[in-house]
């Protein structure tokens, strides 16, 4: 089903730029796992986005996994080895020790049989914000060198939620991410808008300028 979505899925949604490093080739994933669970009954959505959420945190936890996916040398063997490595780790993260869906697993059986198990957590990003727009959810993220403080943090988000995107959206979340190499600033992405308020951008137009001036 998933490998007939992705033949067939129309062209894929575009999503916003500022703090996604996903590709276009992860995105077309991204839309033919949306595609296909939404043909299924409205659980299963939510199921297959919690399983791909056990994905992207067993890669994140486990070096091995990382490696893993990030390494397209692998024989087919191997490959099968790590897969069933990194579904195990996943099904052991769930609740109730379920195994996998069939969507969520032939996913991964198609993007290594690809060559494209590196673009796993850019497909699980596109995903998530296509089932934000689906369920009428924003999502704002704001970077910043450091950890917002409290009362930064609470007014930033009364006035994100004062905002034209978040007034037409049924909830929204705001969430903090840190990010040392901004120096200073924030960059706010929310729906398909990035405002970049950092101080390397500063810097960084700062340097093209100067560049452009010798």
């Amino acid at each position: 089903m998933l490998a007939s979505a992705f033949r067939t899925s129309a062209t894929p949604v575009v999503l916003g730029r500022g703090r996604r490093a996903a590709s276009s080739i992860a995105l077309k994933y991204s839309n033919a796992i949306y595609s296909a669970a939404l043909k299924q009954p409205p659980q299963v959505l939510t199921r297959v986005q919690s399983e791909l959420h056990a994905i992207s945190k067993s890669v994140k936890e486990v070096p091995e996994l990382k490696a893993f996916i990030t390494n397209p040398t692998l024989s087919a063997k191997d490959r099968a080895l790590g897969l069933n490595a990194l579904l195990a780790r996943a099904e052991g993260l769930s609740p109730k020790k379920e195994a996998i869906s069939d969507l969520a697993k032939n996913l991964l059986f198609i993007l290594a049989e690809n060559g494209r198990l590196a673009e796993v957590p850019g497909v699980i990003e596109g995903f998530d914000e296509l089932v934000a727009k689906y369920r009428g959810e924003l999502e704002v993220l704001v970077t910043s060198a450091a950890p917002l403080p409290k009362d930064i943090a609470t007014k930033l988000e009364t006035i994100l939620r004062q905002s034209q995107a978040a007034q037409q959206a049924k909830s929204v979340k705001v969430t903090n991410k840190v990010n040392p190499s901004l120096l200073g600033g924030l960059v706010v992405d929310f729906g398909d808008k990035s405002i970049d308020l950092s101080v390397f951008s500063r810097v960084n137009k700062l340097n093209n300028i100067l560049q452009q001036s010798v």
